[in-house]
């Protein structure tokens, strides 16, 4: 975790550092960024790292809330194939044990599945996982709104 925190704050810095000195050059007539939407996307290039600094630690947090769903669905799938192993020793070895092992596989996965779905614990994690994924989305959109202002390009953004 204090990994993560220093890659972050190393982009953070590098960021910000190329972002002063592109709002440096652009506050000086003689620089090609005084011509056309380049001055306008300098000025906002700040809001644009900023979103963009932001979006990378909400990742981080995304690809952890998607590995934690991911081991829940795993764990579960074994405890059940487990389950189904153990239960297949004792149906016969016909025909009638084919059936059954059809059925005993589908009740054992429904059960232990619809467990997980059912668990505060999957709920969370999967709340936090759909409301990371929209937090990204809106910051996406809000560095796609104002790249297309730097243009004087219409926003699609509702």
């Amino acid at each position: 975790m204090q990994n993560e925190s220093n890659v972050t704050d190393y982009y953070k810095k590098t960021a910000m550092f190329w972002s002063d000195m592109i709002a440096m050059m652009s506050s000086k007539p003689t620089t090609l960024s005084a011509v056309g939407p380049l001055r306008n996307l300098s000025t906002n290039l700040k809001k644009i790292t900023s979103e963009l600094t932001e979006a990378n630690k909400e990742i981080v947090e995304f690809n952890n809330f998607l590995i934690e769903y991911y081991k829940q669905l795993a764990d579960t799938w074994t405890t059940a194939q487990n389950n189904v192993s153990s239960k297949v020793s004792q149906l016969p070895p016909n025909e009638e044990g084919t059936e059954a092992y059809k059925r005993v596989w589908i009740d054992i996965f429904e059960n232990n599945f619809t467990g997980l779905f059912d668990s505060k614990k999957f709920s969370e994690n999967y709340n936090k996982l759909i409301s990371t994924e929209l937090d990204l989305l809106k910051r996406w959109n809000t560095i796609t709104d104002v790249m297309l202002k730097s243009a004087n390009l219409r926003s699609f953004i509702l």
